[in-house]
């Protein structure tokens, strides 16, 4: 874009572009000088362009200001430095094409230009650039990109409040002796019973002990070899399986007994090993995994992800960092600001790969594994976690692992999720949420933390006023539209218990541990099964008892019928007639590789079809911290964002 000045009449004299200090090229005159009286004029033109350029105003204005300066101005957008979030002085103010503005302006004698708040600026409009420099940045005018956060989260937990938070095992948890494992590759290594067989640095092993892990669950039991082994791999186990720690624990050990190589108060900082998750709640729960396991050792885990002041993260960056944990578009942020050099990396782990490889971020993951100074795949070691790997989303991960590496299924407990009670309810759409009130009526007086699922975040807001409001429910909201303050206070209050009604879109659905979550409540069917497993799997963790309730309405979720009901057979649950009837009749789809595991080696042709999503089809932090030059999705996908 290209900023010209107001147009000429025959009462004003254009001042030279040159003398407000901007090049000719890109911007225009300000407000002219009729003699230098310094009185105030009102006058009313057609603003040639959707969008005013305004430059010196003071630390202070606010938004609100800048429109009461505006008449007819729809929107304003103040630049802040990313790193302070303190004003730049600059601004865009936008309105409705073909409209009529009303300014008032005050001419200085040495200062011209318009009185903004008790400060004299220069204002300019913006057209078409038709040099051939091509167009300016387009984050400085695209009006849907909010401005840069200054939001600081509160510290971390300290000393025995990190480990107060573990995970409880259920009564069910001795079951996950008897899951069915595979590992498919050449020449796997032997698993391991007990975490002192895992090779872990003796202030590890006093960590884990400390969090209460007595012995490691299949994952873990054979997942920490084959990292020990330093070979690549895909992992697929149950939601609540310990996935976590089953990367964290061996990558923290390698580090430390190879050697920690970043340096603290540096500006350039070059960590060893960078954990990429979907969601920001997710990074930072894994970061504070990683945290806990490296208590008392010298390796510093950091997490960077967006909604949050990047000045402080930098800060928290240069005191030393050898594992990163982050969203893709923070990470890449970082990268490209100089901060984060990748000539060291020795890991790279994708959790919720499946996800992370879709529609939605596999570019943003290609343009990471292509960036300056990353060592090639043959160079670094790549391991990949999630509960659901379908086939196709296996042959891209190809592309990023060795051509040796091995393949992990841990099949469900019981065949799958069996834990987990699977109640499909037949609804119609206007009767959901009368349907609603009767699940959850007991929750003001139980407590009991009830997980509600919507597939937008409209409806979440929606849902979630009229519950708090107007049916008296002690309820909260988290969805991606929503500020990071207030996601986390969300999360806060139904971890508390002080709200124990939760309404989510799908950036609760994947990794989240939250202790004692006794229901979840699909108000919305998802578009595909994986996102299903992944949402009923906040509930029934580490061998706890949970209870899935999804409202199932024929005329929209009948491509998920004849998925619903094998995921309900392999789990051991009732399958209702009237879905097996409607099932018959909807065009089947693959799934399944036969057994009690989640997901199959696709390399041995018995994998599974499904996922394969979209922008459109789930809320997740993409772009997250702005780091990709990828504009957002076209309108229509309700839960795209530039979060």
């Amino acid at each position: 874009m290209s900023f010209d000045g107001w147009g000429d009449d025959d009462t004003t004299t254009t001042q030279p572009a040159a003398s407000n200090g901007f090049g000719g090229d890109d911007f225009g005159s300000g407000f002219g000088d009729a003699g230098g009286d310094g009185e105030t004029r009102e006058r009313k033109e057609v603003i040639p362009s959707k969008t005013l350029f305004i430059k010196g105003l003071n630390e202070d204005t606010t938004q609100d200001a800048l429109l009461a300066a505006f008449e007819g101005a729809t929107s304003a957008r103040i630049q802040t430095d990313r790193e302070t979030g303190v004003s730049k002085g600059i601004a865009y103010v936008d309105f409705p094409s073909e409209t009529e503005a009303t300014v008032v302006y005050s001419n200085a004698k040495e200062n011209k230009g318009m009185d903004v708040d008790g400060a004299n600026v220069f204002v300019g409009y913006a057209k078409e650039r038709t040099n051939d420099r091509g167009p300016r940045d387009e984050s400085e005018l695209d009006p849907d990109r909010p401005p840069p956060s200054t939001y600081v989260p509160p510290p971390p937990p300290e000393d025995d409040d990190m480990f107060s938070s573990c995970s409880k095992r259920g009564i069910h948890f001795d079951k996950y002796e008897s899951i069915p494992v595979e590992v498919t590759g050449e020449n796997p290594p032997r698993h391991v019973s007990t975490f002192e067989a895992c090779d872990l640095p003796e202030t590890v092993l006093s960590n884990v002990k400390r969090a209460g892990y007595e012995r490691p669950t299949p994952v873990q039991k054979y997942g920490i070899p084959i990292i020990n082994n330093g070979r690549d791999m895909m992992a697929c186990a149950q939601t609540g399986s310990g996935k976590t720690a089953a990367f964290v624990l061996p990558v923290l050990a390698s580090l430390i007994r190879g050697g920690l190589e970043s340096s603290s108060f540096s500006d350039e900082q070059y960590p060893q090993a960078i954990v990429i998750g979907p969601t920001r709640e997710l990074v930072y729960q894994i970061y504070l995994e990683a945290r806990k396991f490296s208590r008392s050792t010298i390796a510093r885990p950091v997490v960077a992800y967006g909604g949050t002041s990047v000045g402080h993260q930098l800060r928290d960056l240069q005191k030393g960092c050898h594992i990163l944990v982050a969203t893709p578009g923070r990470l890449m942020d970082f990268i490209k600001r100089g901060k984060i050099k990748l000539d060291k990396l020795q890991y790279l782990i994708l959790d919720e790969a499946d996800r992370m490889l879709d529609m939605g971020f596999e570019s943003e993951i290609r343009t990471l594994v292509n960036s300056p100074g990353i060592p090639p795949k043959e160079d670094r070691h790549t391991l990949m976690f999630s509960a659901t790997f379908p086939d196709e989303i296996q042959k891209l991960a190809h592309d990023f692992l060795k051509e040796d590496f091995l393949f992990l299924t841990v099949g469900r407990v019981g065949g799958a999720c069996s834990d987990v009670e699977q109640v499909i309810m037949q609804v119609d759409q206007g009767d959901k949420r009368d349907e609603l009130l009767k699940l959850v009526e007991h929750v003001k007086t139980s407590k009991q933390r009830t997980l509600v699922f919507v597939e937008t975040k409209r409806n979440a807001d929606f849902l979630a006023c009229y519950l708090s409001q107007d049916a008296d429910f002690p309820c909260t909201s988290i969805h991606g539209d929503r500020l990071q303050q207030q996601r986390e206070e969300a999360l806060r209050d139904f971890k508390s218990g002080e709200c124990p009604l939760m309404v989510a879109t799908s950036v609760a659905a994947r990794g989240l541990d939250i202790q004692d979550v006794q229901h979840v409540i699909n108000y919305d069917l998802p578009s595909d099964i994986d996102e299903y497993v992944h949402r009923i799997g906040r509930t029934g963790r580490c061998g706890n008892i949970g209870k899935a309730t999804s409202f199932y309405d024929d005329s929209k979720d009948a491509q998920l019928s004849s998925l619903l009901v094998k995921t309900l057979a392999d789990a051991n649950q009732v399958v209702p007639d009237w879905l097996s009837d409607s099932a018959s009749g909807a065009v089947q789809s693959s799934f399944g590789g036969g057994g009690g595991f989640g997901s199959r080696d696709a390399r041995r042709g018995k994998g599974r079809g499904g996922g394969g999503g979209n922008r459109d089809t789930g809320d997740f932090d993409y772009n997250d911290g702005g780091g990709f030059n990828n504009a957002p999705a076209a309108a229509g996908g309700d839960d795209d964002d530039w979060d």
